[in-house]
Parts: C-alpha cells; sequence; structure tokens
C-alpha cells in the first residue's frame, strides 16, 4: 500500500503463535533487506545476500515475498486499512474517514521507523522495478478502498465513480510518498497527506456524492 502504515486496531485478536513465528520472520527479512540496501544500494543486494543475513534459505525468503521488490513495499500494516476505516462512525463524511486514518497511519508509521519511511519511498521514486510493482500492487489496495466507500455511500464497489476515486486516492498517495521523497523529505507527511485529500475533493465533481 504505498508507503503509508496502519496500525492494528483496538481489540484485535492477538496472533498465535505459528503466526508470531511467521510474523518474526518476515520481520528479519525485511530487516535484513534494508540494512543491506543502506550499506551497498538495491541492485547489488541479492535474496542470497537477504536470505545469509536474516539466517534463513533463499527459498524461505520467496516463501514470504514473491520477489525483492515485495519485501520493500510490503509491511504488517496493510490489512488493517479496512479494518481502521470501518471503525470510523458510520455517519461521518468517507472523506473525513480516511482524513483521518490517512493521518494516523503515516503519523505512526514514521515515528515507529522514521529511516525506514524515508528508504521506502526513496525507493519507490528511484528504483524502477520497485515502483512498478508497487503500481501493480495498487489495485489490492484500491479494491479495498471500494468496498468501504461502496458500503459507505449505498453505492456498487463496482460503480465508476467509487472505482475512479478509490484508486485516483491510492495513485494521488504514491505521488504523495514520491514528492515527500523528492524533496528529501523535509515536508510535514500528514500535512501533505491533508493536501492531497483536498485537491482530490475539490477537483471531483459532485463531492457530496461521497458523503
Amino acid at each position: 500500500m504505498t508507503a503509508v502504515r496502519i496500525s492494528a486496531p483496538a481489540g484485535s485478536p492477538q496472533p498465535g503463535l505459528r503466526e508470531r513465528k511467521k510474523l518474526k520472520t518476515r520481520i528479519a527479512i525485511r530487516a535484513a533487506t534494508y540494512r543491506l540496501i543502506e550499506e551497498q544500494g538495491y541492485e547489488s543486494t541479492t535474496v542470497e545476500q537477504i536470505a545469509e543475513a536474516a539466517e534463513v534459505s533463499p527459498s524461505t525468503v520467496f516463501r514470504y515475498f514473491p520477489t525483492k521488490e515485495d519485501i520493500v513495499l510490503t509491511d504488517e500494516y496493510d490489512p488493517f486499512l479496512e479494518s481502521a476505516l470501518r471503525e470510523r462512525p458510520a455517519d461521518e463524511p468517507i472523506v473525513e474517514s480516511l482524513r483521518h486514518v490517512l493521518r494516523r497511519a503515516v503519523t505512526l508509521g514514521f515515528a515507529e521507523e522514521p529511516e525506514v519511511s524515508r528508504l521506502r519511498t526513496k525507493l519507490m521514486t528511484e528504483v524502477p522495478a520497485v515502483r512498478s510493482r508497487m503500481l501493480e500492487s495498487m489495485s489490492v489496495t484500491g479494491a479495498v478502498l471500494c468496498r468501504v466507500i461502496a458500503e459507505r455511500t449505498g453505492r456498487e464497489a463496482g460503480d465508476l465513480e467509487v472505482r475512479t476515486f478509490s484508486m485516483g486516492l491510492i495513485a494521488a498517495l504514491a505521488e504523495t510518498a514520491a514528492y515527500w521523497a523528492e524533496h528529501d523529505h523535509r515536508d510535514d507527511l500528514p500535512t501533505l497527506v491533508d493536501r492531497t485529500l483536498d485537491s482530490l475533493v475539490s477537483g471531483f465533481a459532485g463531492p457530496e456524492n461521497l458523503r
């Protein structure tokens, strides 16, 4: 999901031992990847090196992440986007729900791992393979938004307006991350997210349809 991160909602069931072990392995693979990329660059970092640094086999790396690009782009917060949006009041305008969830996501994500957040957005901007993979994965997050927006507005998830707004937002967030990285991460990221939503809504024909 672009560069934003969502924390697990309050009251979420705690994972079992097997899931905790899998989570530990995923985190170890990602940590090794980021460390190696920082030291020697993205192109010079191989899956074999990542596996050795994470103390797993290359096949294990591929079992968790189909491509090297997925290691950079995937985190444990993506599945909670839908839950976080559903926690918002049912009568709240969907744009304001999105604003709240996205601001929370980028604020917590940066607070927890500022250097990782900077590196991810830098790679998304500078490495064609990472950006290409990100664009491929955008449809998954877009489908999540379509479901939530459709339910909140009484529309169908396949409606043109729902689909274009959802995918437009995902694409806009990708550009927001790129803008942030291109400007050396000087700007306040939550403020950039606000500006992104404002620009989408003000340019949307009939924004009342999303309320």
